[in-house]
C-alpha cells in the first residue's frame, strides 16, 4: 500500500491480504494530529497496489484522477469525469450513478463484493444476479475492477 497525507511516516507498506485501511494507517505511523480520519472507512478491506490518502482537517478526501487500480481509502471513483468507478471500492450510491444500474442492482454488486472479495476484472460482474454481457458492454470504460 502507498499511504500518503496526514500520517506520521508516508510511504510504501506491505500488509497481509486481509488488511483493512486502519492497518495501513497504523503501519504509516498512525494518523497525524491534524488528520481527519472521519472521512475514511477504516474498516474497508484494501486492494493490492492502492494508494490511501489521509486528508488533513479541512481537506476533502477525493480520488486521484488516473489512479488505475489504486485509490484513496474513501474513494470509489467518479462518474463525473474523474475516471471510472471502482467496482471493488465504490459505494452502492456511487454505483447507482452508472447507466442501467439502479439501487437494487447496486446493492447486489456491493453484496457480491462483500461475500467474494474485490473484483479482479470487469467481467466478474456476470457473477452478480441481473447482469449479463450486454450490460457489461455498456459499462466498459465507466467501471474498473
Amino acid at each position: 500500500m502507498h499511504v500518503v497525507g496526514a500520517v506520521g511516516a508516508p510511504g510504501l507498506y506491505t500488509l497481509n491480504g486481509a488488511a483493512r485501511a486502519d492497518a495501513a494507517i497504523i503501519a504509516a505511523g498512525g494518523a497525524a494530529p491534524n488528520a481527519d480520519i472521519s472521512q475514511i472507512n477504516l474498516a474497508r478491506r484494501l486492494v493490492d497496489g492502492e494508494q490511501i490518502r489521509v486528508p488533513a482537517q479541512g481537506e476533502i478526501a477525493t480520488p486521484n484522477a488516473g489512479e488505475g487500480a489504486g485509490g484513496t481509502a474513501g474513494g470509489g471513483g467518479s462518474a463525473s469525469g474523474q475516471g471510472p468507478i471502482s467496482l471493488s471500492r465504490a459505494t452502492a450510491e456511487q454505483l447507482d450513478t452508472l447507466p442501467r444500474i439502479g439501487p437494487a442492482l447496486a446493492a447486489r454488486i456491493v453484496e457480491w463484493r462483500e461475500s467474494n472479495g474485490p473484483f479482479r476484472n470487469v467481467d466478474d460482474l456476470t457473477r452478480v444476479s441481473g447482469i449479463g454481457p450486454k450490460m457489461i458492454a455498456s459499462l466498459r470504460g465507466k467501471v474498473m475492477p
